[in-house]
């Protein structure tokens, strides 16, 4: 069912999964000041509905192709000011969804450009099909990758990141997945429903709480040393043991039943 009315975005919801459509396929779901606007206030609208998960996808031909040409023009008559505040729209963007509790999914298809490769960088997981493109094409335009850059580093490493940014190349999904921008490449658009699906069946099984949890460790030992979390990893999970989801967790595995967090679409559904 709908949840909400914007207008350049579709946003359904079912059993804990908000699903948002980026709608404009007439400029391939190019961002602007609205779009951004209105994602951000609809991954906010997500959190406060503990979804567990939020997935992303493109109407039409495309996921998204980055910034729009008017927007873009736009900006180009914009003060340092205007565009500094543009910009930190987008960081603002980018930052909620990199906290989202739950877990995010980028269902990509067609060409994601720009600040659509960032969105299909900054979710936790992302599924694309064989014939996606991918590009970091700033440069050509005389500008670079920023606020993007720091979550497209964190998925492919400096290594990819340093060929990416400075030469704006364009690139398939094989590369994409060899680089760890994507994390499953599906052959069809029924096999890519069906990842999609699976991803989801094993993430209402899982425990909320360990979600959240799980994504806010991974920030805060990153780039660290074992020796220096020794301290963080040690309580984080004596914490979720002594926890009401934990111990109910630990309580149906040893009584070989589900636990009461899990939920499913359908109540035949099994782990996958």
């Amino acid at each position: 069912m709908a949840i909400e009315e914007y207008s350049r975005l579709n946003t359904s919801e079912r059993v804990g999964v908000t699903t948002v459509t980026l709608n404009r396929p007439e400029v391939r779901n190019a961002f602007d000041e609205i779009l951004i606007a209105e994602l951000t206030a609809c991954v906010a609208r997500a959190e406060e509905r503990r979804s567990r998960a939020l997935v992303l996808r493109g109407a039409g031909p495309s996921f998204c192709a980055g910034a729009d040409l008017n927007w873009m023009a736009r900006a180009a008559n914009n003060t340092y000011e205007e565009n500094l505040e543009d910009a930190r729209a987008l960081q603002r963007l980018f930052a909620a969804l990199s906290h989202f509790r739950g877990v995010t999914i980028a269902a990509v298809h067609g060409a994601a450009i720009g600040g659509g490769a960032g969105l299909v960088a900054v979710c936790d997981i992302a599924i694309a099909e064989a014939g996606a493109t991918f590009a970091l094409s700033e440069v050509r335009l005389g500008l670079i990758p920023a606020v993007i850059g720091p979550y497209v580093l964190q998925k492919v490493g400096l290594g990819a990141a340093r060929s990416l940014f400075v030469t704006g190349e364009r690139f398939d999904a094989d590369k994409a997945l060899r680089i760890g921008l994507v994390h499953q490449v599906a052959q069809s658009s029924e096999q890519w429903a069906q990842l999609v699906d699976v991803a989801l069946g094993r993430i209402l099984e899982a425990g909320p709480e360990a979600i959240a949890t799980a994504k806010q460790l991974l920030r805060d030992i990153a780039g660290r040393s074992p020796d220096e979390v020794a301290e963080r990893t040690a309580s984080c999970i004596a914490n979720l043991r002594v926890s009401a989801e934990g111990q109910e967790g630990i309580r149906a595995f040893l009584e070989k039943r589900k636990p009461s967090f899990a939920v499913f679409d359908d109540p035949k559904q099994t782990s996958k």
